[in-house]
């Protein structure tokens, strides 16, 4: 009995003279999963990532604020720990997010209007909607 392939089954293998012999890796690379749409999922977390709108503070708040921040300013030696929560703008899309941070001022600069922590961060006056700490005493928030 013989079999379908036994006629040829020794036969040396067929090697081309017009197409270079491929190595494995680039053989192995055309059976490599393809990812057509790149950056497509990317797109649809970046599009499903929620932001925050700024609120804006009425008159009354500013004042509080305003009289925080000169109460920090006067007793900044002290070296006072303070929590701030501030609005952050996000860098891709409109809104943003509200961060608190927590520690001490090293100073407040009015011509640029920026509160400067010892830890070097910087946030601007503007972006601050709170200011809470122990050397306010019994200052409202109202």
């Amino acid at each position: 009995m013989t079999k379908t392939y036994d006629d040829i089954i020794h036969l040396p293998r067929h090697i081309s003279e017009k197409h270079p012999h491929m190595s494995l890796t680039d053989r192995a690379a055309q059976f490599s999963p393809f990812a057509a749409l790149t950056g497509h999922n990317a797109a649809i977390k970046e599009t499903a990532r929620l932001t925050d709108e700024r609120v804006e503070l009425d008159e009354s708040m500013k004042d509080v604020l305003s009289n925080k921040l000169q109460i920090i300013g006067e007793r900044i030696i002290e070296k006072p720990e303070i929590v701030i929560t501030y609005f952050q703008p996000d860098e891709k899309k409109n809104g943003g997010a509200y961060v608190t941070t927590v520690g001490t001022v090293k100073k407040i600069d009015k011509y640029e209007r920026i509160v400067v922590m010892t830890n070097r961060q910087e946030i601007p006056i503007n972006d601050i909607i709170g200011i809470e700490g122990q050397i306010f005493g019994n200052i409202c928030n109202e």
